[in-house]
């Protein structure tokens, strides 16, 4: 009787220490967000009165959970610091250790964001050794989402945050890792960044549902009885599977790199791109944070049509849709021969000057390439003019190239490109009277033309042909 007694005992007391369970991004090891209201929820008993208490300021804070568990609740959380612990409780707690109060960000798309330091197989990262070497670093933390289908948002995902080092830090993100390394130095506060990513993707794969509606008549969301089987190009599967079991986890901004699967239907991404964060935004309701992104480089793909700097002009056009973003233009680092250029660290840096400049106020940080502002035409000369360019423009001492001119005959000739004290003159000995300009507008080149700091110009035209 006794043996039965402890036996009851012991199964009751091991249902009660069940009754907390959390999502896998909140965890020990994790980064919250600074000075910020940062979410935090999981499940306890039914109806239960759970509470959590930050070691930081020894605060307790309380809310009763659902008909079926269910909770969610903000804590107050100070500048950057930390280890701290956080106390989960309905009767029976759980403890989170090792928790750092920082900078959180969010890293996304398909191969060249998914690219990790240690590089895929036979495509290296430059200097992956000694980014791996420098990468231990108990202030920087990383969450990485394995790769999950699934047709209906999933509220977990198999993972856990983990302390930098060598072999976590290889494994991670190239881009999303360096630009924390890089944030945490000139920060000098920790650093947390996850990565949800997977090559050969799509980017309505990664938009709910909502965010397609716009799109019905062109993008069909797969049913949830649907048989078919799953694929990750499937509209919605993996923000289902990858990005649904991180919404809501207070982040300071989202990192975006993707594009290239998407390159025939360029108008299009036009569109989805802006819808997509509005609806990240909205769903993960803690407000307007930053979105930067990456132009995806040039590159020739085997059979297409010659449409890459299509795809190039749609996110550039798409830059001015979307508040509080930015673009990294990659059109000087790109790779002829591979789609997954080895330089990922100038655009860690890239996608960084847009972060200091515009979401931590440094002043003076450089940020945008040169973008057109203007073209005038003076006989058989073009004059164009810049923004993001006060102090000039640079080719590097090498030739100005891949500017063509059109007249009205809407055929593009081959021009010779100067810079001048306001900005470009653009002239071809074939356009007596020019009516257009193009820069860039292939599929494969290394760009010219930067501004003085170095940034480079993203590919434009100046007609809609």
């Amino acid at each position: 009787m006794q043996k039965l007694i402890i036996a009851c005992f012991l199964l009751f007391s091991l249902a009660a220490s069940a009754n907390i369970t959390l999502p896998a991004v909140i965890g020990s090891n994790m980064v919250l967000q600074q000075q910020s209201e940062a979410a935090l929820w999981g499940n306890a008993a039914n109806n239960a009165r759970v509470t959590v208490t930050t070691s930081w300021n020894k605060k307790q804070y309380a809310i009763k959970a659902s008909a079926n568990g269910a909770w969610k609740i903000k804590v107050q959380t100070p500048a950057a610091g930390g280890p701290y612990e956080i106390t989960i409780s309905d009767g029976t707690a759980v403890t989170l250790k090792n928790v750092l109060i920082g900078e959180v960000w969010f890293c996304s798309g398909q191969s060249n964001m998914e690219m990790p330091v240690k590089g895929f197989k036979n495509q290296p990262v430059l200097h992956a050794a000694d980014i791996m070497m420098e990468a231990d670093n108990p202030l920087i933390r990383l969450f990485k989402v394995p790769k999950k289908i699934s047709r209906t948002p999933l509220g977990t995902c198999n993972a856990a945050w983990e302390v930098s080092n060598a072999e976590t830090a290889g494994n991670f993100s190239a881009v999303g890792y360096q630009f924390a390394k890089m944030l945490q130095e000139k920060l000098r506060v920790p650093v947390g960044i996850m990565e949800a990513t997977w090559g050969g993707t799509v980017i309505e794969a990664w938009m709910d549902e909502q965010s397609l509606q716009p799109f019905a008549g062109e993008i069909k969301v797969p049913a949830v009885t649907d048989t078919v089987k799953l694929n990750p190009n499937d509209p919605t599967n993996l923000y289902n599977g990858m990005v649904a079991p991180l919404v809501g986890y207070t982040i300071k901004g989202a990192l975006w790199y993707q594009g290239e699967s998407n390159r025939l239907r360029a108008a299009q991404y036009q569109k989805l791109m802006p819808a997509m964060i509005k609806e990240w935004r909205t769903i993960w309701n803690s407000g307007e944070w930053a979105f930067y992104y990456v132009q995806i480089a040039p590159f020739v793909y085997g059979g297409d049509k010659g449409e890459t700097f299509l795809l190039r002009e749609a996110q550039l056009k798409a830059l001015p849709q979307i508040p509080n973003a930015g673009m990294a233009v990659s059109m000087d680092v790109g790779d002829e021969k591979n789609i997954h250029p080895t330089d990922k660290t100038i655009i860690s840096k890239r996608l960084l000057y847009n972060a200091l400049a515009k979401t931590y106020g440094y002043k003076g940080v450089p940020y945008a390439g040169p973008e057109l502002k203007s073209m005038q035409v003076a006989t058989d000369t073009v004059k164009l003019l810049f923004n993001n360019a006060v102090n000039g423009l640079t080719s590097f001492g090498k030739p100005l190239s891949d500017f063509e001119v059109a007249g009205e005959d809407k055929v593009f000739h081959p021009a010779k490109a100067w810079i001048t004290l306001y900005g470009i003159a653009v002239k071809s000995e074939e356009v007596k009277t020019p009516v257009a300009v193009r820069y860039g507008f292939k599929d494969w080149l290394v760009g010219s033309l930067f501004n003085t700091e170095g940034l480079p110009a993203s590919s434009f035209r100046t007609d809609e042909w």
